[in-house]
């Protein structure tokens, strides 16, 4: 059952989702060759903890970690570990964090150094992805609308999109109704209404769509062992259209960037 939010509950969302954004943002500075990925996972639940949050992936169906790290060939729910980041690598950060009873969770896929131009030409497209199908995230479309402007735009490119793991409604549970398949038909599935809160994320991979789970029971790569690009935002059903609730701008911030790509998604556009 879809679990409709009010306006003061939507606000309220929008501060857990700004704590995943800032820890983003901070991690940006630190994602650097050397560095290895439990580091990093250190970091960020103190700093979720000094926001007056909790990590909201720690302990969840026993996680053992704060962030889920997943480089490279690795699709999502990588775990953290000692093994040190290198020049060239690519790692998706997924972050979630807990405040006032309300979950925001996130993810960005981050450049190690200098990476291949074709790798990052898949995360350019697995981000446009994002808002393209953010931009079907409207009153009276459906699930299946915003799966197939993902699909469509992706596969265009040559990518192979995951099936098997999906978006979904967010709020006081992590996974919440309804899930938000990254492909789809247009005009099938639920109906979007107003106040709905969905994470959309976008896991796009350079080669086949497939994917495989390793023994550790988290841990999902490519089949072909290919890269594979994560992006996620938080996005709320307000007067009928999609409102952003969390942000890649501390990211841009740490790098020096310029964008307004999520300037049409904003309260006052």
């Amino acid at each position: 059952m879809i679990k409709v939010k009010t306006k003061e509950e939507i606000e309220i969302m929008r501060e857990s989702a700004l704590v995943v954004s800032k820890t983003l943002g901070m991690l940006a500075k630190e994602v650097k060759p050397g560095v290895t990925t439990l580091f990093l996972d250190k970091l960020a639940e103190e700093f979720i903890r000094e926001q007056n949050a909790i990590p909201g992936f720690l302990g969840l169906y026993d996680f053992p970690n704060t962030l889920c790290m997943s480089p490279n060939s690795q699709v999502v729910h990588g775990i953290p570990n000692k093994k040190p980041l290198i020049e060239g690598d690519i790692i998706s950060i997924d972050c979630g964090a807990i405040k006032n009873g309300f979950y925001g969770d996130h993810a960005y896929t981050f450049a190690v150094g200098e990476i291949d131009a074709e790798i990052q030409k898949l995360l350019d497209v697995t981000k446009e992805s994002l808002y393209v199908g953010i931009r079907e995230l409207k009153v009276g479309n459906r699930v299946g609308d915003v799966g197939f402007a993902i699909q469509n735009f992706t596969e265009n490119h040559g990518y192979g999109v995951v099936r098997e793991l999906v978006g979904h409604g967010l709020g006081r549970e992590m996974h919440e109704d309804p899930e938000m398949p990254n492909y789809g038909r247009r005009g099938r599935g639920k109906k979007f209404v107003e106040g709905m809160v969905v994470a959309i994320e976008p896991m796009t991979n350079l080669g086949t769509h497939k994917i495989k789970q390793h023994s550790d029971g988290w841990t999902i790569t490519t089949l072909d062992n290919k890269p594979s690009a994560h992006f996620e935002h938080d996005v709320a059903i307000v007067n009928g259209k999609p409102e952003l609730l969390s942000t890649f701008k501390y990211i841009y911030d740490a790098f020096g960037i310029e964008s307004n790509e999520e300037d049409e998604f904003r309260a006052n556009s």
